[in-house]
């Protein structure tokens, strides 16, 4: 965007929609549109011109092909309904005319009407009523107001509202789907159910197979919940999973170990399988008296390894504590075609909290938090700062309480001038909260460029280190091939930033005290060996570290020392681009295909090293967690009857696959995402609580004030894919050999040779 553009506040007096999906600016005495989905910037045309854009229709404008499939179909019956004012209009213009035309018996009278031009002026579509005494029946003579009155006040015919072109259809579709949302509210509300419900994917089913039922379609009884409709969705999880199943004699997979620590002190752990076509869910126990041993940790681990198959398994990820570590070490030994790994996001969420800990960051952090805790406890002033950053909160919500610090002071930093614009302004000037203790301190942040600095420094250096915790948390790719390249990247970025040694050096002792196990884990070196992009990137020899990881991985995956000698063989082909290698296809593909995908099509000339590359470049990094608010998890493991303990665990195993379903859906979870609800707030606590001092004397919230947000918000930064980022290009000798204190002129003489 042009740095001379100058963003307006959209005020609540423009009513169409097309206002909800794009940006106002000021560049010198023009005012300029643009695209909140594509960024495409309009100098002329008005809102009309955009919503022709949003829309599709060709001709004044170019299509827009970022915007959802539901705002097109809302800018089209939008425009549908201009050109429906436009025939209302001639109509009523018409008509007029007719009433003139008939009239006309007395050349004087029509002298009249034809001198006056206050009759045309009436007639605007919008404003006329159904029950309209300009309404011409048949014959073409005027309605009057006595025969207006005869009918009763207030009511017309059908064919009265069809003369006038109103959707009696429209209308009442409006009148019904406000019922029908009142409905749904009053049983969720009922029943205390999350509200993000709504975004399940299976929601809208729901509601069109009770329309298709149509008037007296009789509701399931519980009975027939927990009964059969229950077993029926058992044997259709079921089926789903053995589809599944079945790609792991290609892929492999991997078993995801997640900790849950509930009330009252007990920890539930739950066990999913993770493959490229889809996560399983394998089940749950109370690990309450066992989680600080070791032995039991192992014996549990060894139990789910030999129910899914040790020849499928290629790695077992838990998180990083202690008795995990032990429990996972042993287990590799017991299981020699397999990898304990710690969890890449659990490390990387540890490297962020301890970032949030040096001193000038938290410093920031907290005066960052000064202003979000003053807007989001006060509805004028979120009202007021949501407009003047076109409908975006400031707070942005990540994974975890540590990743939303950081993604949250870059959205500040990217929402800078909307903030300076806004305290600047003389709204806020008159606004009495500026006035208010928090006003001030908000102001004189917001104010200072030091305090923006100091952001944009921070979010320098994190931003890296978000982009990994995303990429390993990816849900539209493995991201085995990618974890090593991404923390290479974080902390090269790191080193340009800040240049000296000893400055980049705190920050990349801390990420190497987390990272320690990942730096040497034999899986995400070979990930990044394997990877067709990185490989063929790296200039001159591939980094011993590599190499020796990829060896390690051919050992230990493949037990068959004639097809270990092969892979050997196969590797020396895949170095030189031999063969299938080396066409033209495959040299381009290696940015466009996905490492698996491009190993399937151009690897068959080595298919012992192609079978090796797709089975590890299919595997995730992290563990996936589920949503626990949604799990009775709790009733599972209180229940003494065995029965009705059996129906829970069943209804458990149902719930839990059918919501790793949906990962991988565009589904509405990360857009529906807000600060202010109940679902976030363990995430953005420290970012949005109230004080005493926050709301101090006669300062009463009330959020029924706060204005609606639109599902749309301004493009802050283009979509684009986290991997595609990564680049080409790894020649830094201290990053891959990870230099430690006292080594400088070691890694001197490396870099100089």
């Amino acid at each position: 965007m042009s740095s001379n553009l100058e963003p307006i506040p959209i005020t609540s007096q423009k009513h169409d929609p097309a206002w909800k999906h794009c940006q106002m600016f000021k560049n010198g005495e023009r005012v300029q549109l643009r695209c909140i989905y594509c960024g495409k910037i309009f100098k002329g045309g008005g809102i009309h011109r955009i919503k022709e854009h949003l829309a599709g229709h060709k001709g004044n404008a170019a299509t827009c092909l970022r915007v959802p499939s539901d705002v097109r179909v809302l800018m089209q019956e939008s425009l549908d309904g201009v050109v429906v004012k436009k025939r209302k209009k001639q109509k009523i213009a018409d008509e007029i005319t007719n009433v003139n035309q008939v009239s006309t018996e007395t050349s004087t009278f029509s002298d009249q009407v034809d001198a006056n031009p206050g009759v045309l002026m009436i007639e605007r579509p919008d404003t006329v009523e159904p029950s309209s005494s300009l309404l011409v029946n048949r014959e073409g003579t005027g309605n009057v107001a006595g025969e207006r009155r005869k009918r009763g006040k207030g009511k017309s015919s059908a064919a009265e509202v069809n003369a006038l072109g109103f959707p009696l259809v429209e209308l009442g579709a409006r009148r019904v789907n406000n019922n029908v949302h009142m409905a749904i509210g009053r049983f969720l509300f009922d029943i205390g159910a999350t509200l993000d419900a709504v975004n399940s994917v299976y929601f809208q089913p729901m509601v069109d197979a009770v329309i298709s039922g149509g008037n007296g379609t009789l509701m399931p009884s519980r009975d027939d919940l927990q009964g059969w409709i229950l077993k029926k969705s058992v044997e259709e999880v079921k089926s789903d999973n053995e589809k599944l199943i079945a790609s792991w004699v290609r892929t492999g997979c991997s078993i995801l170990v997640n900790q849950w620590n509930i009330q009252a002190g007990r920890i539930l752990l739950y066990f999913l399988v993770y493959c490229p076509e889809g996560t399983v869910f394998l089940k749950s126990i109370d690990a309450s008296s066992v989680i600080n041993s070791s032995d039991a940790l192992y014996e549990l681990l060894k139990q789910v390894v030999e129910e899914v198959g040790s020849k499928h398994v290629l790695q077992v990820i838990t998180n990083c504590e202690e008795p995990y570590i032990v429990a996972g070490r042993r287990l590799a030994e017991t299981f020699p075609t397999l990898y304990w790994t710690p969890c890449a996001a659990h490390c990387v969420d540890l490297i962020l909290e301890d970032f949030a800990k040096v001193e000038w960051i938290n410093t920031i952090i907290e005066q960052a938090r000064s202003i979000t805790r003053f807007i989001y406890n006060h509805s004028v002033v979120l009202n007021m700062v949501r407009r003047y950053t076109f409908g975006n909160d400031i707070v942005e919500l990540a994974a975890t309480r540590s990743a939303t610090n950081f993604t949250t002071l870059a959205r500040m930093v990217d929402l800078r001038n909307n903030l300076q614009a806004m305290i600047t302004s003389q709204e806020w000037v008159d606004c009495p909260y500026s006035k208010k203790p928090g006003g001030l301190v908000m102001l004189d942040l917001v104010s200072d460029q030091s305090f923006w600095s100091s952001c944009v420094l921070v979010v320098q250096l994190t931003n890296p280190l978000l982009r990994v915790l995303r990429m390993v948390g990816s849900k539209k790719r493995p991201a085995m091939g990618y974890v090593y390249a991404g923390m290479y990247r974080a902390k090269e970025a790191i080193k340009k930033e800040l240049v000296k040694r000893d400055d980049y050096k705190v920050y990349w002792n801390i990420i190497d005290h987390w990272w320690e196990q990942q730096w040497h884990h034999p899986l995400h070196a070979a990930g990044f060996y394997l990877n067709p992009r990185f490989f063929y990137s790296v200039e001159g020899d591939m980094p011993n570290e590599m190499l020796s990881g990829m060896l390690d991985c051919i050992e230990k995956l493949v037990p068959d020392v004639t097809v270990q000698d092969k892979i050997s063989k196969e590797i020396n082909s895949y170095k030189n681009a031999a063969g299938d290698f080396g066409r033209k296809m495959a040299v381009r593909a290696r940015d466009t295909l996905l490492p698996a995908e491009w190993w399937s099509t151009y690897g068959g000339s080595c298919p012992n090293l192609a079978r090796l590359a797709i089975r590890v470049l299919s595997q995730t990094c992290s563990t996936l967690g589920l949503r626990h608010n949604r799990i009775p998890f709790e009733k599972l493991h209180e229940t003494r009857n065995c029965l009705e303990q059996q129906r829970v665990r069943d209804l458990i195993f149902v719930q839990c696959n059918l919501q790793l379903r949906q990962i991988g859906y565009d589904s509405k979870q990360q857009d529906s995402a807000q600060p202010i609800s109940s679902e976030s707030a363990s995430i953005v606590e420290d970012w949005i609580m109230g004080t005493d001092t926050i709301l101090d004397d006669d300062t009463y919230p009330d959020w029924t004030t706060l204005e609606t947000l639109s599902v749309s918000t301004m493009l802050l930064r283009p979509p684009h894919d986290e991997m595609e980022e990564l680049g080409a290009g790894f020649d830094d000798y201290e990053i891959f050999n990870r230099v430690k204190e006292g080594d400088d002129e070691n890694a001197e003489d490396n870099a100089v040779s």
